[in-house]
């Protein structure tokens, strides 16, 4: 994967660990973590809009530690 077809939140900080978005071939979407570039999860966009909408809506508070 081309590096410069990676982006990055301009919230993220330099030194923060931050999640790392590309376009994959046949429409899907690539996740990876700054800290560990070398584990990617690849998603569509249905899906990954599904998991944002239920994590705004609450659906994962339950899987947080205190």
């Amino acid at each position: 994967m081309n590096p410069a077809s990676w982006r990055q939140s301009s919230y993220c900080q330099e030194s923060a660990s931050c999640v790392n978005v590309a376009e994959g071939e046949h429409n899907t979407i690539l996740l990876r973590e700054s800290e560990h570039p070398e584990a990617i999860l690849s998603t569509t966009r249905t899906r990954l809009r599904a998991f944002i909408l239920a994590a705004k809506a609450g659906h994962f508070d339950h899987v947080a530690g205190p």
